[in-house]
């Protein structure tokens, strides 16, 4: 049984939590507090119960070097001025210094860490750079979801050094939702995916083939699809080498009697490159010249029609070029048809990664029922796989 936050008494500990702060920052300022802001209930738990505070995250990935584009001062900047308080930092997670300005924390003071990735012993779970991180507190708290399919000193090598160790809040919520995705789901369950590429989604098409009820398919990926059904998708992208496995994923479907949805229609260019708006054209019009980037109109109210009907709803991966104005709109309006079903009380779950990214740059975040903080963490747990950030905390 994995510990939470309650199953300790905090009160005048060190508690050393392994946050989540890898968040885009340009020109030294965060540009997206999503995941900061994630990690307020834990650290504000802490502070209420009379604890003080050692955080440490990674950001980017500089590769075992130091680099001063990476380094987490803006982190602290941003988190100073979400709590209103101010908040101790040290230039190097394992330095004496640091650890002696751990140890004399008082209560209701937060010290973070620098940049975890700029010692390269974070990812190689090196002994003695675990060793080290784990003076820095007396109870460790993993509260990093995003990293917890990563097998790294902070989330891994750390834990035999603590006789109390658990999970906070954030961590609790992720696993909650998305193990009731997989065990108990309310049914009709609707897969959404989008995305590029069909290998990083196989697993977990795999998986949900034997839990849902519709699999939608949207994004780069449904083109695949198409070519495998037969179609004439002109000069967009297409993985030759996953025909096949798109062909039996549709035979597996239809023998679980399992929906597969893709679109009928496309906004186009003639390359990423020289973005110009086309369209919109039913698939089979698209043309040699042309590649589709975007779901059209007709495909948008098709996907409609079947999420209506959904109680649960997970999504992973962009219905097209969102990050470009001329195709963000069959993204944005799934994102704000899936705001609309959530407030209708149905169960809408981001997967994390570039859906996350997608429904923050709409400012749907808040309308969803849950928004994961975790691209990859999420599709391994969904996938069915074990985590083992998770797994060693299970005593």
């Amino acid at each position: 049984m994995i510990k939470t936050l309650k199953s300790f008494d905090l009160k005048d500990k060190n508690i050393l939590i392994r946050a989540d702060f890898n968040v885009p920052i340009n020109n030294q300022v965060v540009t997206n507090n999503f995941r900061i802001k994630s990690s307020l209930s834990t650290i504000k738990t802490c502070l209420d119960s009379g604890a003080s505070i050692t955080l440490m995250s990674h950001l980017g990935r500089p590769n075992g070097k130091r680099c001063d584009d990476l380094s987490l001062v803006p982190v602290g900047e941003e988190l100073a001025s979400l709590l209103e308080m101010p908040i101790k930092f040290s230039d190097d997670c394992i330095s004496t210094d640091s650890i002696d300005t751990s140890i004399s924390l008082k209560a209701g003071e937060i010290h973070l860490l620098e940049n975890l990735r700029f010692h390269s012993g974070e990812e190689s779970n090196d002994y003695e750079f675990s060793s080290r991180l784990s003076r820095h507190g007396q109870i460790f708290i993993n509260d990093a979801f995003g990293t917890a399919h990563r097998s790294h000193s902070s989330n891994i090598g750390v834990v035999p050094y603590f006789k109390n160790a658990g999970i906070g809040w954030l961590m609790d919520k992720e696993i909650n939702y998305l193990t009731q995705l997989i065990r108990k789901p309310n049914k009709p369950l609707t897969l959404i995916l989008g995305g590029a590429k069909i290998g990083t989604k196989l697993k977990l098409i795999e998986n949900f083939l034997n839990i849902a009820n519709n699999i939608i398919i949207g994004g780069g990926m449904a083109f695949t699809f198409l070519k495998a059904l037969g179609k004439d998708v002109g000069g967009s992208l297409v993985d030759d080498a996953m025909i096949s496995t798109a062909k039996n994923i549709m035979s597996k479907a239809r023998a679980e009697g399992v929906r597969i949805v893709l679109p009928v229609d496309v906004m186009c260019s003639q390359s990423l490159d020289n973005i110009e708006e086309e369209g919109p054209f039913f698939i089979e019009d698209i043309g040699d010249k042309l590649m589709g980037l975007d779901i059209g109109p007709k495909s948008v109210e098709k996907f409609k029609r079947i999420l209506d009907k959904s109680e649960t709803i997970l999504w992973n991966g962009p219905m097209g070029v969102f990050e470009k104005e001329e195709f963000e709109y069959g993204t944005k309006e799934i994102a704000k048809y899936l705001a609309i079903c959530a407030d209708n009380d149905n169960s809408i779950i981001i997967g994390g990664g570039d859906t996350a990214a997608a429904v923050e740059y709409f400012g749907l975040i808040k309308d969803m029922t849950h928004v994961s903080t975790g691209g990859g963490a999420s599709l391994e747990l969904l996938c069915g796989k074990i985590l083992p950030a998770l797994s060693i905390l299970e005593r």
